[in-house]
């Protein structure tokens, strides 16, 4: 608007030395008061407007009242200090004050800081410009977000490792808040970056790090957080707790908030968790081009310059998970965090090694792996995998319509339409306990062959009426062997490579089932077998006469 009024003295003064115009003249020309003409030919500078006059607030008389309760809590105990609506209430009650809450809350929040700083117990709201040594320093933290993990609606949290120099940042999504996922994040971190920044890495008070705040930036470490220190050799910078601290380490602070809405918006869809973060992965090398305000070079061109100066990485590498001993119940389950995972059968009441992670569960009996489960995160939920109950199901073949283990394998999908229909027919043709072990022959497949082909297995058996578990395993293996060969491109359907005898004789000669010649030889008869019995009926005739004394005329 000032530039405006410059513009106009300007015209004014130049038509007055060129056209020599009167007052009046000028002041039609240019549509303005007389005034403004006498003030443009007296300076070239606008002079400056009357600030605007505006009536006294009515929460004025009582802004005395409200700085004097602002001052008490400066001694006040910090968890009976007053609030906005405090403030307000004694307004109303004791002072008679017609205001509105509103006023009162927007008056009250800069005001109790300015009356901090007065007392010198709060400093000025002012930040000293800092500078980030290449490789020195790194930022962490933590937020949420929202993903439809398998059509279902989950929390996440994002783990996120900025570089201070380059604003170069790592980010991983885990299923819980747990020191496991928050060592496992760092680790990702310093593998995918080849290094460990030189001077610190700045962090909240997270709990997964800090047992407790002490006075000053001392604190207590978690244990298993001082090692993985050690381990790294890095030093950890902790920010002062609450809101006071947030500026200390700003940058990560908006990492969080910029990665979230330009990558995980709207909410993402994926089936497992390593989907998600290899699509994270993704999101993070089309970052590298992105250029941070005030900046020349982009992420990725000044991250190279900043690898070279990180500490090398150790030679062994920190294991992220936390091992437990829990002890399997008759279940064959055990229980990790309120969760109860399954492991094989023949593991009950034995001590077993549990590596928990931040997204996976890993269970050893001594050295050998005997389960792998994804990371239950609600309270007592379970993860159980029907395969771990077949052997004892084979000897209890009527267990498994109402176990646990077949409602989750058919959740999970493990346990397909193809199942179900191999041990209904199987139970029919063979009864109920056959049939059964039939079905659980069938599972044991999926151990040594890919799903998908043990289901073809299933479907071929099937076409042709047979329900015998072998018939599956000679189809799926091969399935299995044949699946880059010529003869699965033919326009043969893989149905149709179990020979059934009977149909093909009702079949056309010509055709060609599993690949077998046409068979020309004729039907059997049993024809010939006749003369054989009437032979036998006269040698029976002729002995029984003879027996009896009768002599054949």
């Amino acid at each position: 608007m000032r530039s405006a009024r410059v513009e106009l003295f300007a015209r004014i003064r130049r038509d007055q030395r060129h056209e020599d115009l009167s007052i009046r003249a000028l002041a039609e020309r240019h549509g303005v008061h007389r005034r403004t003409v006498r003030q443009a030919l007296a300076a070239a500078e606008p002079p400056p407007r009357k600030p605007r006059t505006r009536p006294a607030s009515i929460l004025d008389p009582f802004k005395p009242a409200i700085d004097e309760m602002l001052r008490e809590d400066l001694t006040a105990p910090r968890k009976q200090r007053h609030t906005a609506t405090r403030i307000w209430n004694r307004l109303v009650d004791e002072h008679g004050a017609q205001v509105g809450y509103p006023s009162v809350r927007d008056y009250v929040r800069p005001r109790r800081r300015e009356i901090a700083v007065e007392a010198g117990i709060a400093s000025a709201a002012a930040t000293v410009p800092q500078e980030h040594a290449p490789g020195a320093e790194a930022e962490v933290d933590f937020g949420e977000f929202m993903v439809d993990l398998a059509g279902v609606r989950t929390k996440a949290f994002l783990f996120v490792y900025r570089m201070s120099h380059s604003g170069k940042a790592v980010h991983r999504a885990y299923p819980t808040l747990s020191q496991e996922s928050f060592l496992e994040g760092h680790v990702a971190a310093f593998e995918e970056l080849g290094g460990v920044p030189t001077l610190q890495i700045k962090y909240d008070n997270l709990g997964q790090a800090v047992s407790r705040v002490l006075g000053g930036r001392k604190r207590d470490e978690n244990p298993r957080w001082a090692l993985f220190r050690s381990h790294y050799g890095f030093d950890a910078f902790y920010c002062e707790p609450g809101i006071d601290g947030a500026h200390e380490k700003g940058g990560v602070e908006g990492e969080v908030g910029r990665f979230r809405r330009a990558w995980l918006t709207p909410v993402p869809k994926f089936d497992t968790w390593s989907d998600l973060n290899d699509y994270i992965r993704g999101c993070e090398a089309r970052d590298d081009k992105r250029r941070i305000t005030g900046r020349l070079a982009t992420i990725g061109q000044s991250f190279e310059d900043e690898r070279a100066k990180l500490r090398p990485l150790p030679e062994d590498r920190f294991e992220p998970g936390q091992m437990l001993t829990p002890m399997v119940d008759r279940s064959a389950l055990v229980t990790i965090r309120q969760a109860k995972y399954s492991v094989p059968a023949s593991l009950v009441d034995r001590r077993v090694r549990a590596l928990l992670r931040a997204s996976e569960v890993l269970i050893y009996d001594g050295r050998t792996l005997v389960a792998r489960h994804e990371r239950v995160t609600e309270r007592y939920g379970q993860s159980v995998q029907l395969d771990h109950y077949l052997e004892l199901l084979m000897r209890k073949p009527g267990a498994l319509a109402g176990s646990t283990a077949l409602a989750h394998a058919r959740t999970s999908g493990a346990f397909t339409p193809e199942h179900d229909a191999f041990w209904q027919a199987s139970r029919r043709v063979n009864g109920d306990a056959a049939g059964t072990r039939e079905l659980i022959d069938v599972l044991l497949l999926h151990r040594h062959l890919p799903a998908d082909t043990v289901v073809a297995g299933i479907r071929a058996a099937m076409s042709v009426g047979s329900v015998l578990a072998e018939v599956v395993a000679v189809e799926a293996r091969r399935i299995t062997e044949n699946t880059t060969a010529p003869a699965l491109e033919s326009s043969v359907p893989a149905t149709s490579n179990v020979a059934s005898l009977t149909q093909r004789r009702l079949m056309d000669p010509l055709a060609v089932i599993a690949g077998l010649p046409p068979d020309r030889r004729p039907t059997p008869s049993v024809a010939h077998y006749d003369e054989l019995l009437a032979r036998r009926r006269a040698k029976q005739h002729a002995a029984l006469n003879q027996v009896e004394g009768v002599t054949p005329s």
